[in-house]
């Protein structure tokens, strides 16, 4: 029996994303329920997100994204052998989205999987493309993190109406003779899995804000501190701090008790909405696009969401 021959690391070669054209602000969702501009600011830092059409599904989501991505690394199609997706709200589960995703961009016959960690799915990803890259699984890997939460919403419901929206972020990740992509941390709170919830097929998703603001607030930064050790980074060195956009008192938060003073802190939220497993691919990609943190630098990523689940890690921005 033999093994292949990985690389000595992994790295991200480039970031891509894409939002739907349709913006929702909050004074339009003033106009069909109870809530203003002031109150969803307050609790949530939100100030618009944007909604897929009808006829725009995740797929196509996903599709612009990765198709982005790859075309910023400078390699092609023929050069991806796997293709990863992370996602917890396709409208079916069979087939999956990586297979189609992969097709549609013109790679031909990669390994294709799906990952469901909700909205810590890209960071489970993004660990499961830099361990195949370097057990020689695979050599270069298109991980998109494609959420289309509009059509999991009950639009009456302005717990979750105002918070959720649609979008997708993707990555490439190649092989690197330093790491670029540092050792995952990661875990799951499985007493706490009814907290953020979609119960059946024919029902929405339900979540328990107080529960799951208090976790997120108070059990998560060691888990961002020990991605840093782990990776052999002090916070102070980080260049950027992108974690799952969920609520900015929730960033907020995390982010004064990490201790990275210097680290740019990503707040897509504001403009973005909470997308789940696209929400730290598409919060780094338009910062890179903004020039807002440096090639080279380090960015620690933080996902975290239903499950409960969650996984950090420090990665080299491309």
């Amino acid at each position: 029996m033999r093994l292949p021959q990985g690389a000595p690391g992994a790295r991200v070669l480039a970031f891509g994303h894409y939002q739907p054209a349709n913006v929702v602000t909050n004074d339009d969702l003033a106009k069909t329920m109870d809530t203003d501009d002031e109150w969803i600011r307050s609790r949530v830092g939100i100030a618009e997100r944007r909604i897929a059409a009808e006829t725009e599904s995740e797929i196509d989501l996903a599709v612009q994204a990765g198709g982005k991505a790859l075309a910023a690394s400078g390699l092609s199609a023929a050069d991806i052998d796997l293709v990863i997706v992370a996602t917890c709200t396709m409208e079916t589960q069979i087939p999956n989205a990586a297979a189609r995703v992969a097709s549609r961009l013109g790679i031909h016959a990669p390994g294709a999987y799906d990952v469901n960690a909700a909205c810590a799915g890209f960071c489970y990803a993004l660990a499961a493309a830099s361990d195949n890259v370097r057990a020689g699984s695979a050599t270069n890997v298109l991980v998109v993190g494609t959420e289309k939460f509009s059509q999991w919403i009950d639009w009456n419901d302005r717990a979750t109406a105002v918070i959720f929206a649609d979008g997708a972020g993707a990555a490439v990740v190649g092989p690197s003779e330093t790491p670029g992509i540092g050792p995952v941390v990661w875990g799951s709170s499985g007493d706490k899995y009814d907290a953020i919830i979609i119960k059946d097929r024919d029902s929405f998703l339900h979540q328990e804000g107080q529960t799951v603001f208090r976790w997120a607030t108070t059990s998560l930064h060691p888990v961002a501190v020990e991605a840093c050790e782990r990776a052999g980074v002090a916070p102070s060195e980080l260049a950027a701090f992108v974690p799952h956009q969920a609520n900015l008192r929730i960033i907020d938060s995390i982010a004064r008790k990490i201790g990275s003073d210097r680290a740019v802190v990503a707040r897509d939220i504001v403009l973005a909405g909470n997308t789940s497993a696209a929400s730290i691919p598409m919060a780094l990609s338009r910062m890179i696009e903004r020039g807002e943190v440096p090639s080279g630098g380090l960015a620690l990523l933080l996902g975290f969401g239903a499950g409960l689940t969650y996984a950090g890690q420090v990665i080299e921005i491309p």
